[in-house]
């Protein structure tokens, strides 16, 4: 593994965030858009116990500003096989696992900054109690579930060759693992059949664990949040570096 193959990608990706400004504004008006809107929208409608509803949301729109911009992170590999970049650093003399993890942790970097800017948002405007312990451990579950997600993405990315096609698959994945993560809505009275899907989502983890650090509401316990996450996580770099070795 060459640290300086995994720090050159990292910080190629930082770079190509920075100047992507219209990226950034759309990952961030969206999150506002759902808490500003939908949260507000609902607050005097729908009746949360302990809390109201914008409060019981935040978490839930930080972790979905995560999962968004770390998932979608997988496009700039089917972009770099389009013009080729690609294929000059596979046969650069550096292993393909610190390509992935160059990738999978430039990534990463880029969804944390944008979910850190939501997360200050949501705690100045009073939305959650400001907590240093609490912020510790949500930052921990963020860096978890950036990684998990940027996993996802250049694994299902090095499969393909279309951006669009990708845009699509990725569409068809997202909506439905936010919608069960319980970001909305509990998920303690959701029918038998829903709870299984509800229970394989691994968003459900970082927005339960997010909310029990930051609101002290849960449903399961914090240590499960975080070791089913961080089994997720694993698992999805084990398979983001195992399709990585097989890209020709």
């Amino acid at each position: 593994m060459t640290f300086q193959a995994i720090y050159t990608l990292w910080l190629r990706e930082l770079k190509r965030f920075w100047r992507a400004k219209s990226r950034i504004v759309g990952i961030l008006a969206q999150s506002f858009f759902f808490l500003a809107i939908v949260g507000f929208g609902l607050n005097n409608i729908v009746e949360i116990s302990g809390t109201s509803y914008t409060t019981f949301m935040a978490p839930g729109i930080v972790c979905m500003t995560i999962m968004f911009s770390s998932i979608f992170a997988g496009v700039s590999v089917l972009w770099d096989k389009q013009f080729g970049f690609l294929k000059e650093i596979l046969v650069a003399p550096v292993s393909r696992l610190s390509i992935m993890l160059g990738k999978a942790l430039g990534g990463a970097t880029t969804s944390i900054l944008q979910g850190l800017l939501v997360l200050f948002v949501v705690t100045a405007f009073g939305m959650v109690p400001f907590s240093i312990f609490g912020l510790t451990i949500a930052l921990v579950i963020m860096v978890i579930t950036s990684v998990t997600f940027v996993s996802m993405g250049l694994a299902i990315a090095s499969k393909m060759d279309d951006p669009h096609g990708f845009q699509l698959i990725m569409n068809f994945l997202v909506m439905p693992m936010f919608m069960l993560s319980g970001a909305f809505f509990p998920i303690e009275n959701l029918p038998a059949p829903l709870m299984f899907f509800v229970s394989i989502d691994p968003l459900t983890y970082a927005v339960d664990g997010m909310r029990s650090v930051l609101l002290g509401v849960s449903t399961y316990p914090l240590a499960l949040s975080l070791g089913v996450l961080s089994v997720f996580c694993l698992t999805m770099l084990a398979i983001g570096a195992c399709f990585f070795n097989r890209i020709t």
